[in-house]
């Protein structure tokens, strides 16, 4: 009874004690006080430009040859390009096209477009700009609108459409897809075709559907920036473009051999 009672007597005295330290040891766990001189220590102000970088507005840009080639059709050799370029941020971009070739000598044909390029979805741009081709005899100007970006299943496409100094329409059609064989051996498919709305006879364009081409290029990448292969092109000229290639002599459906080197910066 009496050892009951001790033990009852022990409990209540820690129990008190307990109650009564809460302070002092709440007391001693309390955050120090932060001086303003270690504030500024653990958040440092940030350099120029950071926030923009971190927000993508970092200014950056790219170079890519999609086709620097050598072809051979009939007898008569070509060298032919397919040039790309960007310069901007993540938001906008300002975009350089440069496609043509020249045969035997002489310029065959020229397009270059440069556009203003801004993000309307994950994976696709709107573009819009000037678009000017350059031949032999003539040269034309043109408006540019259109998109460009990854369709489903990875396919890329570029569908872009144009407005003439006369009024005249057009539009161009692209798409490419990739199978990888192996990480460094890449077989590329693409094809492209034109429309027009009216006939242009001095720059060789009727109206409908005009030049359509197809290819495939084999391509051993050495490294990720260059890349050598080699392939084969076929093109065929359609509707009222192909009755203005038929007077001037030429051939409305060609295939082509081709070796080059795709490289980037």
């Amino acid at each position: 009874m009496v050892e009951s009672i001790h033990r009852r007597t022990l409990r209540s005295v820690a129990a008190a004690l307990c109650v009564a330290l809460l302070p002092l040891v709440a007391r001693a766990q309390a955050a120090p006080t932060v001086t303003p001189e270690e504030r500024a220590a653990a958040f440092p102000d940030m350099p120029p430009g950071f926030h923009d970088s971190m927000h993508g507005a970092q200014l950056d840009g790219s170079f890519r040859a999609e086709e620097l080639e050598w072809q051979s059709r009939d007898g008569d050799d070509a060298l032919a390009w397919d040039l790309i370029g960007w310069y901007g941020t993540d938001m906008h971009r300002l975009w350089l096209r440069d496609e043509g070739e020249h045969a035997s000598g002489s310029q065959v044909g020229n397009r270059a477009e440069l556009l203003y390029g801004q993000p309307v979805a994950a994976w696709w741009d709107f573009v819009g700009g000037l678009r000017l081709d350059t031949g032999p005899d003539s040269s034309r100007t043109y408006l540019a609108i259109g998109f460009q970006g990854l369709a489903p299943q990875w396919f890329h496409v570029e569908a872009t459409g144009y407005l003439g100094e006369g009024g005249q329409l057009g539009l161009r059609l692209q798409a490419e897809y990739e199978w990888l064989f192996t990480n460094r051996l890449i077989l590329a498919a693409r094809a492209e075709a034109e429309a027009w709305s009216d006939d242009d006879p001095r720059a060789g364009i009727g109206s409908g559907i005009g030049e359509v081409s197809s290819g495939l290029r084999l391509r051993y990448e050495w490294r990720r920036e260059f890349a050598p292969y080699i392939g084969i092109e076929w093109a065929s000229i359609h509707g009222d473009s192909a009755a203005l290639a038929r007077q001037e002599g030429e051939d409305t459906h060609d295939s082509r051999f081709v070796a080059g080197l795709r490289f980037w910066f």
